[in-house]
């Protein structure tokens, strides 16, 4: 599951990477004010970027460090859709790269969701494990250590 993930979001960042691509020439000649593009796509290459080279790495992502970084990812996606959209005339924006952009977010949001979903059926579980370890606990009355120190319980030393 983990391995398909990972995949998906290959996928997805070579996408979105060729999304960005696509409208950097059309902003390299815009008027002023669209910098703010720019900027934000370059934002969305350098998480991509991050992503790709966490899946190419011995060590994968956890959970929750691929919700936090495709938490950035779709947040970026989001301001970019929403300046592309305001700017669309002004700085000569391709419809298609709106289209292309919103169904990359979509798709990125899809697997930040099951990312995080993730980290809360596991935090979940911890709770669950915590509580049963303690009423397991509060059966004892010495809960399986020394009552005196709180220590757990030693055996005497020396001979018996």
């Amino acid at each position: 599951m983990r391995r398909y993930a990972t995949l998906k979001l290959a996928a997805l960042a070579g996408a979105g990477l060729m999304g960005a691509s696509l409208a950097q020439p059309a902003l390299a000649q815009s008027p002023s004010g669209c910098e703010n593009m720019q900027k934000l796509l370059q934002e969305r290459q350098s998480i991509v970027q991050s992503l790709n080279a966490s899946s190419k790495a011995k060590r994968k992502l956890t959970p929750q460090q691929a919700c936090s970084t495709l938490g950035r990812l779709v947040s970026n996606g989001n301001a970019t859709l929403k300046f592309a959209s305001a700017n669309q005339d002004w700085c000569q924006i391709p419809p298609s790269f709106i289209d292309g952009m919103k169904a990359d977010n979509d798709k990125a949001a899809t697997i930040r969701n099951s990312a995080c979903n993730a980290v809360k059926q596991h935090e979940a579980m911890q709770r669950k494990a915590q509580q049963q370890a303690q009423q397991q606990q509060g059966a004892n009355p010495f809960g399986g250590s020394d009552s005196l120190t709180g220590g757990p319980m030693r055996v005497p030393q020396g001979a018996l």
